[in-house]
């Protein structure tokens, strides 16, 4: 369970940090007695050495990212549906069920109906109700299936643990780590551990990850923006208990009259973060694993196809190469980006070609295909393509 804090960056690039999936600072302190004192290190040891394995719960996302309002009517269709955009706007709430590495399921709750994405062992099944489809994966036995409280599941909302682990992968030297006063969330006292970024050259003001002060488990995460005063992403337990779920949760047969579809697992494996992406199939493609990650920067041949990394920390901007004819290449693609409604709609003219801004992240689609993302100015961004 410990988490990996120093992924390498282009894992917090589109959608994951925007995505980058929470209710922390402005919840009340408890009025039960205080947890005893800790140092910001022993909060964050308490996070990296916690052992909690099985859980249910709901979790509760909120988005205040400026993004356009889109009508749409009911969810996005498709077994792991669920579009970035439509992630990222709006409150969005999922059930989530936890007994080990190998069982988990995520019901996310859209308007009118119901996305779920249940593994049990080497069996994945993607389900949705809307139109009554499936998707059936068998993982290979080999697969490590390190999936754990705070997985990402296909077209679900960011679990504390999962957005906690990617703000805290930039804890170094720029950035001032305190803990404030004490927090509940969900019936849970919590230590209120804050982040706040010492440059003024990245978008994000601080992040608040409320840590259970018992299990050392995230219990929700709050993202604020310079010069905003709502929180522009949240995401929280609202119900949390400890323990295992019951068994029957993690079985899964599709309904009468589903349409059912059998999906190719990767080459390159289907671990933890693959499930999700390669499942999700959009702005997630560029989470690949860090080992094929580490594969081509190894090869001169396929460097040019590996994401880039401008600057550091917050500061950090990832660029991926265009990706029309170039077989293998690692990332999202314009097209693809823009094939969301709410996002073409974002898109404005800029110079070098289009941009995607939000409170907490830019974007930059460039007329030759490449994109450039970061918590950053576009400017940064422009200026990391001209190089």
């Amino acid at each position: 369970m410990t988490p990996t804090w120093l992924r390498w960056m282009p894992a917090v690039a589109v959608p994951a940090v925007i995505a980058a999936g929470v209710l922390a600072g402005s919840v009340p302190a408890s009025a039960r007695d205080p947890l005893p004192g800790k140092t910001p290190a022993q909060v964050l040891a308490m996070i990296a050495q916690h052992s909690t394995k099985a859980l249910s719960g709901t979790v509760e996302q909120t988005s205040e990212l400026g993004l356009p309002d889109v009508p749409q009517v009911g969810p996005s269709s498709g077994p792991a549906a669920g579009s970035m955009a439509d992630l990222l706007s709006g409150p969005h709430s999922a059930r989530v069920y936890v007994d080990g590495p190998a069982k988990v399921r995520v019901q996310v709750m859209d308007r009118l109906a119901e996305r779920d994405a249940v593994r049990q062992g080497n069996e994945v099944w993607l389900y949705n109700s809307k139109d009554n489809t499936a998707t059936h994966l068998t993982l290979p036995g080999t697969a490590s299936g390190k999936t754990d409280s705070g997985s990402r599941m296909p077209g679900s909302v960011a679990t504390p643990e999962e957005l906690a682990a990617r703000m805290l992968e930039k804890v170094d030297a720029s950035t001032d780590v305190a803990v404030r006063g004490d927090v509940d969330v969900a019936g849970r006292a919590a230590y209120n551990l804050v982040l706040t970024p010492r440059s003024q050259g990245t978008l994000v003001e601080s992040v608040a990850v409320a840590v259970d002060g018992e299990s050392g488990l995230p219990l929700s995460v709050e993202v604020r923006a310079r010069g905003q005063q709502e929180p522009a992403f949240r995401t929280a337990f609202t119900s949390l208990q400890l323990g295992a779920p019951d068994a029957a949760l993690f079985n899964f047969t599709p309904p009468p009259g589903a349409t059912v579809k059998e999906q190719a697992v990767p080459r390159s494996g289907f671990g933890k973060r693959d499930l999700g992406e390669h499942a999700k199939g959009t702005a997630g493609a560029g989470k690949n694993e860090q080992g094929k990650l580490d594969k081509d920067r190894k090869t001169p041949a396929a460097a040019g196809r590996a994401p880039s990394v401008t600057g550091s920390g917050w500061e950090a901007v990832v660029g991926f190469p265009a990706r029309a004819g170039a077989a293998g290449a690692v990332g999202p693609s314009a097209d693809t980006l823009l094939n969301d409604p709410l996002l073409r709609q974002a898109a404005v003219a800029v110079s070098g070609g289009r941009a995607i801004s939000t409170s907490l992240l830019n974007v930059l689609l460039t007329d030759d295909g490449r994109i450039f993302v970061g918590s950053v100015p576009l400017e940064r961004l422009q200026a990391a393509a001209a190089r």
